[in-house]
């Protein structure tokens, strides 16, 4: 009988605390990707700022050495996902880098405008 009374509260203490385990989770991810982003963008200001041009791709900032590696943007799990914006200028190239997934963040705000 004490056992099962045992086992009764720890599965209400559980389901209590799954929904605040999942929203740190959801948080985590959210700062992997705000970090990430922030990466990005320096490196691409960095390319700029030392080749007068912006990069033709993500992969360029890897092989000119302005970033170890890409990314693995942490909703679409993908380092090959990142939503890129042009330039708008004759020279072309990536000016700005979002997320790649079409998930909602915390903030109500969508993580590909971020």
């Amino acid at each position: 009988m004490e056992m099962a009374v045992v086992l009764a509260i720890l599965g209400v203490l559980l389901r209590m605390a799954t929904p605040s385990f999942q929203r740190a989770i959801l948080r985590s991810r959210e700062a992997v990707l705000r970090q990430d982003l922030a990466a990005l963008r320096e490196a691409i200001d960095g390319f700029h700022a030392d080749h007068r041009r912006y990069p033709e791709s993500l992969q360029h900032l890897v092989e000119k050495r302005y970033l170890r590696q890409l990314p693995v943007d942490p909703f679409t799990r993908r380092a090959d996902s990142w939503l890129t914006v042009a330039a708008e200028d004759e020279a072309g190239g990536i000016f700005d880098v979002h997320s790649g997934t079409d998930l909602v963040g915390l903030d109500g705000t969508p993580y590909n405008t971020w």
